[in-house]
């Protein structure tokens, strides 16, 4: 009687054959990934040590590289010091500033101070660019790695073994030459990484060079700086620059704090708060303030009313970056104002998570319906969506037109300079007119439209502190002010004005409420 495959333990050859053909598909497949992850990652990381991003950090143009030395360096250029900090682990970041605009060195510093104050949102532009190097290599990595997998699945079986054979011979040898002379050229490891300027300059700790005399914040342990620049004027600059740090600092940080306590007006039930800022004119150090004045409100949601920068140009990001930062997590609003020349200003606040307004009716934070338009001196064009050449006067009454003629009533119209929209609140089309420009508080003006609706017009002074087109450095130059708009089922109910003295005291006005026609849901509900 026959045995069985069970009862002799034998495995039948076709059983056997599967399980010998899927042990060398998956032997295959393991090696194929193994080089894939291996080639993929070497390049990979070839790829990303020799990669470098144009930004613009700390109002320079900067190029940013990713290096293995452990360190963030930033060079300055030929007055200042170079800096480095270590990151604590093998990655670090090599940073060299290139063109600003600046008017003297003076000037430059106080700027450097007040970024240095508020630096988050320069390190968080720095690891986007470092982390979009990295995803960029990986990418790039992954499709070297298959090219030789790919070659080897194109040569076939049979011309890999005259490969094979060839390769051992003076063919292969010549070969193997050449991919090393090719190595060589593109390695060149006989050129220096450093100018012998730089090498020939050691780093020294920021307190051996600025001497025992100077008490260094708390955040500049472990700062270096290259020993290269050594002059009694260069030291007395960096020296005034850490003493007006500390100050500068010191005072916004006890003004959020302060601000965080302060007994404001609380929202009701069904009701949303809206934090107004206008003409920062590129004072970061105000932003905190504005943001803790916010949570102490209730804040969901900021309107900027314009003039973030002093002239609209890119070297100014900073400021944009640190308004972005400041008020991440709340919806942002905004237009730009007359001193944010050109469409830079707007267009970055649109990629970055503003509503800009354009022209057209929006919607709003709890229901709320805007309208607002960019200031039309700070294109120098006067335009109106793809028309040029209006006047400023000719905008306002485009947009009165575009109010009067909406569906749905405008609750809110947002301009830099509140003269735009007297022609809207003149005909009764829309309840609340917020703007900035002046630098100072203007209402709330209560007006009777033409049609019998009333609406009313409010200009808060400058968050910034601003006592002209620029308040960059130090604490403000006059009082800063943030406001406090409160709406209801859509429609505004209340302001309250909060005000920042030079004397870091704060004022905190009344709650005005708004006093609206009523709607007809309103009405129909009484």
């Amino acid at each position: 009687m026959a045995s069985s495959p069970q009862s002799t333990g034998r495995v039948p050859e076709d059983a056997r054959g599967r399980v010998l053909r899927h042990t060398a598909t998956v032997s295959r497949l393991t090696a194929y990934v193994a080089v894939w992850t291996i080639v993929a990652f070497l390049a990979g990381l070839l790829f990303f040590l020799s990669s470098s991003r144009t930004v613009v950090v700390a109002s320079h143009d900067a190029q940013v590289s990713p290096d293995l030395g452990g360190h963030v360096v930033v060079h300055t250029g030929p007055v200042l010091p170079d800096f480095r900090l270590d990151t604590g682990n093998t990655l670090g970041v090599d940073i060299r500033l290139g063109k600003t605009e600046a008017r003297s060195t003076d000037d430059l510093v106080r700027r450097y101070i007040s970024i240095a104050g508020q630096p988050d949102a320069q390190v968080a532009k720095v690891k986007d660019a470092v982390v979009d190097m990295a995803w960029d290599a990986a990418l790039r990595g992954a499709v070297v790695g298959l090219v030789p997998i790919l070659v080897w699945l194109l040569l076939g079986r049979r011309r890999r073994r005259d490969l094979g054979a060839r390769a051992l011979g003076p063919q292969g040898a010549l070969a193997g030459l050449l991919v090393v002379f090719l190595v060589l050229m593109a390695w060149q490891p006989w050129t220096r990484n450093e100018s012998v300027v730089e090498s020939e300059h050691p780093w020294m700790s920021l307190g051996d060079f600025v001497g025992p005399d100077v008490t260094l914040p708390e955040e500049a342990a472990g700062i270096e700086v290259r020993g290269d620049v050594t002059t009694d004027q260069t030291r007395r600059l960096l020296t005034s620059a850490i003493s007006k740090y500390e100050s500068s600092k010191s005072w916004y940080v006890t003004a959020a704090t302060d601000a965080a306590a302060l007994d404001l007006h609380q929202p009701s039930e069904g009701e949303t708060v809206v934090v107004l800022v206008a003409d920062r004119h590129d004072n970061i150090g105000m932003d905190q303030v504005a943001r803790a004045l916010g949570d102490a409100a209730g804040a969901t949601a900021v309107f900027d009313a314009g003039d973030d920068t002093s002239a609209g140009k890119s070297w100014e990001e900073f400021s944009l970056d640190s308004v972005t930062q400041a008020f991440d997590g709340l919806r942002r609003y905004g237009v730009a104002g007359n001193h944010d020349h050109g469409t830079f200003v707007s267009s970055y606040l649109d990629s970055h998570g503003w509503t800009m307004m354009d022209g057209e009716v929006t919607d709003g934070p709890d229901g709320a319906t805007l309208l607002g338009v960019d200031d039309p001196r700070s294109s120098g064009l006067g335009a109106w969506r793809d028309e040029t050449g209006l006047s400023f006067d000719e905008v306002g009454q485009r947009l009165s037109d575009v109010a009067c003629a909406s569906p749905v009533r405008v609750s809110t119209m947002l301009v830099h300079d509140a003269d735009l929209a007297a022609d809207a609140l003149a005909r009764g089309c829309v309840d609340l007119v917020l703007a900035g420009h002046l630098h100072v508080q203007e209402g709330p003006t209560r007006v009777v439209g033409s049609n019998g609706q009333v609406g009313y017009s409010y200009t808060t002074g400058t968050a910034g502190g601003a006592a002209y087109a620029i308040a960059i450095g130090g604490k403000p130059r006059r009082d800063a002010q943030i406001s406090l708009v409160t709406y209801r089922d859509g429609r505004p109910v209340g302001i309250q004005p909060v005000t920042l003295r030079t004397t870091g005291e704060f004022h905190v006005a009344a709650y005005i409420p708004l006093v609206l026609t009523p709607s007809r849901v309103e009405t129909a509900q009484k």
